[in-house]
């Protein structure tokens, strides 16, 4: 393996920002679990691989560096010893997909990545976010998702669009929604989250057709959206 070279260590470095990330059709993935699912899972997608673990070996382009490098292109408190540059998968609606998810302007990338494995977990069919959430391939949003990233499909769209021509339920997470623990619900259907801080936008409500509420039972004021999606695809997916 050769070592990284200045220009390679910068051009890693400016895929930490959005712009050069779609510019580039590019996004970084970041410790040694992750990457090694990578290279099982999507190796045609591996542009490149960056390691200090001087005992790595691949087929695939590789590079290796020093830990202060290392630290240097990572996004990482703690940088682990592989990292890696990858191309970017086509994001597209699956046709057949019935058991949906959709998320309105979700923001925070560690609620996006967790989100994204809680789908995975309970076997979401698709992802679909509004063109404001916040991108998948962010950095922060692949390391929380722990490699669901590589399992869940993700697109964006005008959800207005989308949802005007589906045929599927749509359900809404809202306050005045009724008791989803009273609900007889199955592993079909398009299932909202809104945004962190304003919910489910009015427009968007429009497309509800059965608006679910979890219940407080404590006094916290709110429930964060990547912990109410498991509570309610748990629900979605219970055995009636």
């Amino acid at each position: 393996m050769e070592s990284l070279s200045k220009n390679k260590i910068k051009w890693i470095r400016s895929l930490g920002l959005k712009k050069n990330r779609d510019a580039e059709n590019l996004f970084i993935v970041e410790g040694e679990k992750m990457v090694l699912e990578l290279i099982d899972l999507w190796p045609k997608n591996i542009e490149l691989i960056c390691t200090t673990d001087l005992n790595f070996s691949t087929k695939l382009p590789s590079y290796t560096t020093d830990e202060k490098t290392m630290r240097s292109i990572s996004s990482l408190k703690t940088p682990n010893k592989l990292l890696a540059v990858v191309k970017k998968p086509q994001l597209k609606l699956k046709q057949e997909a019935s058991f949906i998810v959709v998320l309105d302007d979700i923001q925070d990338p560690g609620n996006m990545g967790t989100i994204l494995r809680t789908c995975d977990w309970f076997n979401v069919d698709q992802i679909v976010c509004s063109t404001n959430t916040v991108d998948v391939f962010n950095t922060k949003v692949i390391q929380s998702s722990m490699g669901s990233i590589f399992r869940t499909p993700v697109t964006y769209c005008d959800l207005s669009v989308f949802l005007e021509d589906t045929e599927l339920p749509v359900y809404g997470a809202l306050l005045e929604g009724e008791n989803i623990y009273k609900q007889q619900t199955e592993r079909k259907g398009i299932i909202i989250l809104g945004n962190e801080g304003k919910g489910i936008s009015e427009k968007i409500q429009t497309y509800i057709t059965q608006a679910i509420h979890i219940p407080r039972f404590g006094g916290a004021e709110s429930l964060n959206v990547s912990i109410a999606a498991g509570i309610i695809l748990s629900e979605f997916c219970r055995e009636n």
